[in-house]
């Protein structure tokens, strides 16, 4: 599909065909498109938790979920999560196939950068996610599947519930399938001249 066209295809779905199945072919696919996504140094913050298990699904639906149906009847249903603390864990693997000065370069300059200051970490991980997120929504609608990002849960519970790590931090869930029903028309985009500003604001 054409990038632009599914950009504006792109949409929330709630309610997906529950005896579909992805292949394995196809969420590779898609999971690999989302990791050519950018990251801050190239960190590569993100980890996908992908749940399998139907009954961690139940228990995420009815406990934890707001009963949202698309967390059961998902082909695949990705947790978003990412790791803060991914700059200072061989960082060198991250610019393996770089020159060696470049690489000598950014490695030196990631920890400085990231030493101390908690609030960036935390940033640098959540925009990651948010860049990934993208990334999956949008080879699902390329690859005429549907999807919807979900953060309407108890994000606390959830995160024991798949033993998050202490320096990890949980996004959204991403859920992806075939829709049973057609969406109503898009709620409404503001208009470019209220969101764009020139200089300043």
């Amino acid at each position: 599909m054409e990038t632009f066209k599914a950009i504006y295809q792109r949409r929330a779905i709630k309610h997906f065909d529950p005896t579909h199945r992805m292949t394995k072919e196809e969420e590779t696919k898609l999971l690999e498109a989302a990791i050519q996504s950018p990251t801050s140094f190239n960190i590569q913050h993100w980890r996908f938790v992908i749940v399998r298990d139907h009954a961690l699904r139940k228990k995420i639906r009815s406990d934890f979920g707001n009963d949202q149906p698309q967390i059961t009847e998902a082909s695949l249903l990705i947790i978003m999560t990412a790791d803060m603390a991914a700059w200072k864990k061989q960082p060198e693997r991250y610019w393996r196939n770089a020159p060696q000065e470049v690489a000598e370069m950014l490695v030196g300059w990631m920890g400085p950068f990231h030493e101390g200051r908690e609030w960036l970490q935390r940033d640098e991980a959540q925009r990651s996610i948010g860049l990934a997120m993208q990334t999956l929504m949008l080879a699902a609608t390329a690859m005429g599947y549907d999807s919807c990002p979900m953060i309407g849960f108890e994000i606390e519970q959830v995160a024991k519930l798949i033993n998050l790590p202490n320096d990890y931090v949980m996004g959204p869930m991403v859920a992806k399938k075939k829709k049973t029903k057609d969406t109503w028309p898009k709620p409404g985009q503001l208009p470019l001249n209220e969101l764009i500003f020139e200089n300043s604001f």
